[in-house]
């Protein structure tokens, strides 16, 4: 965590080439309910103080905030190839975003949806995905990475990926449709559905569905935060925990200009 604007960052991106972070509530200009470094403008919030939390986090990045890209987001699975003709703009209806254009920054925004961020090293090229419920069983982690490799030309083993803060398989309770979904999506790994044993209730396990897919598309290297969001509302914004009086954290990732 970086403590002067509370970012967090993953050891397996860790890499001179790569810009990632994600961030927190804490900082930023925004009021109740959407207090601190709200980054999402469609949740009430003042626009002025939007904008100016998202110079704050360009700023302690180090990146032009011009040069970010990023997405109206559907819970689908639609994947989009970025270039630098692209800064600035806010692709639409789209929940996953691939680039290999250097100095160009992929941003999506959460509030319990699962973000997963993918790096080659080799190839120098990332991608960003958004996964709720539905885009997790529609697949958008797989299909992020599978789009690198048809678009970008990566291989596939050498891709790392980080699974970010999100809510997890503690706070997840869902209802039969979406277990009656996810068995028919992962019908080989019956664990993502956990019964609490007090009340029978069935809980969703986003993180393993998504590292599931992941790794059915031949990713060995996955590193998991580990981080609920419902868990943690002082730290993270969470549309369950708060009712859906909230605001956005963001993960941005991309590739510095400067890189060897």
């Amino acid at each position: 965590m970086t403590e002067s604007l509370a970012l967090y960052r993953f050891d397996a991106l860790a890499d001179a080439a790569l810009v990632h972070a994600v961030s927190t509530r804490l900082g930023g200009g925004s009021l109740l309910p959407t207090a601190g470094l709200n980054l999402g403008h469609t949740v009430g919030d003042d626009p002025q103080a939007v904008a100016g939390n998202h110079a704050l986090l360009a700023a302690a990045l180090g990146i032009p905030s011009g040069q970010i890209v990023s997405a109206h987001q559907v819970h689908g699975n639609q994947i989009a190839m970025v270039e630098q003709s692209d800064a600035g703009r806010v692709i639409s209806e789209t929940d996953g975003l691939i680039t290999e254009t250097s100095g160009l920054y992929l941003m999506l925004r959460y509030a319990d949806c699962v973000p997963v961020l993918l790096y080659d090293p080799i190839r120098q090229a990332v991608g960003l995905a958004h996964a709720g419920w539905q885009g997790t069983l529609a697949r958008v982690a797989a299909r992020t990475a599978q789009a690198m490799v048809s678009d970008l030309g990566c291989r596939v083993e050498d891709l790392r990926a980080a699974i970010g803060p999100s809510i997890g398989p503690c706070c997840y309770e869902v209802g039969p449709e979406v277990v009656t979904a996810t068995v028919a999506a992962f019908p080989d790994a019956p664990g993502l559905i956990k019964r609490r044993q007090a009340n029978g209730h069935a809980h969703l396990d986003l993180w393993a569905a998504n590292v599931r897919q992941l790794e059915q598309v031949g990713i060995d290297l996955i590193e998991t935060a580990g981080l609920c969001t419902a868990c943690r509302p002082d730290l993270f914004f969470s549309h369950r925990a708060e009712q859906g009086r909230t605001g956005r954290f963001a993960v941005i990732l991309g590739l510095r200009p400067d890189r060897i």
